[in-house]
């Protein structure tokens, strides 16, 4: 019997150890949006200062519109990087603003490698209108993209099962 309860405890906290593992290892559905939140929008800021000159939208170059759709959704985008700074915490990340910055870079030089591999014409013409297009978003609207895992586009981690 008591080698019957120790088996028991023992194969608990090996579940529970490879549980805490694999958590560590995905994301839920909520960072995985909160950081395609963040992709999104690193990218229109690099779509923006790059097409500028193109698509005067209300008489505004579309940086201007780029910057008008992040006060609209300051908020969303607050809460999307205390979600990633917490997971970065949590995974015990010893700088997690300079990790959350760095994510950043990295989306952004990304989209930057597509800017320098094309002509500025043919690379504004495929990106700016997402900026148009995000500029018409609601936050629902917002976190539908967010939340949509493109293959072209995936996440760090992948989603975690349930």
């Amino acid at each position: 019997m008591r080698l019957a309860v120790l088996s028991f405890v023992f194969s608990f906290m090996i579940f529970t150890a490879n549980s805490a593992q694999a958590a560590k290892d995905c994301y839920s559905p909520v960072e995985a949006e909160a950081e395609q939140g963040i992709r999104i929008h690193s990218e229109l800021m690099v779509i923006g200062l790059n097409c500028q000159h193109m698509g005067q939208r209300k008489g505004m170059n579309l940086y201007s519109t780029y910057r008008q759709f992040t006060a609209d959704h300051a908020d969303l985008f607050a809460r999307y990087e205390e979600i990633i700074l917490s997971r970065f915490k949590t995974d015990g990340v010893k700088k997690p603003e300079a990790a959350l910055n760095t994510l950043r870079t990295s989306f952004a030089n990304k989209i930057s490698k597509d800017v320098a591999k094309m002509r500025p014409d043919i690379f504004c013409s495929r990106y700016a209108p997402r900026i148009v297009q995000a500029a018409d978003m609601k936050h629902a609207d917002l976190r539908k993209w967010a939340a949509t895992i493109y293959e072209s586009h995936p996440v760090s981690k992948p989603v975690c099962k349930s």
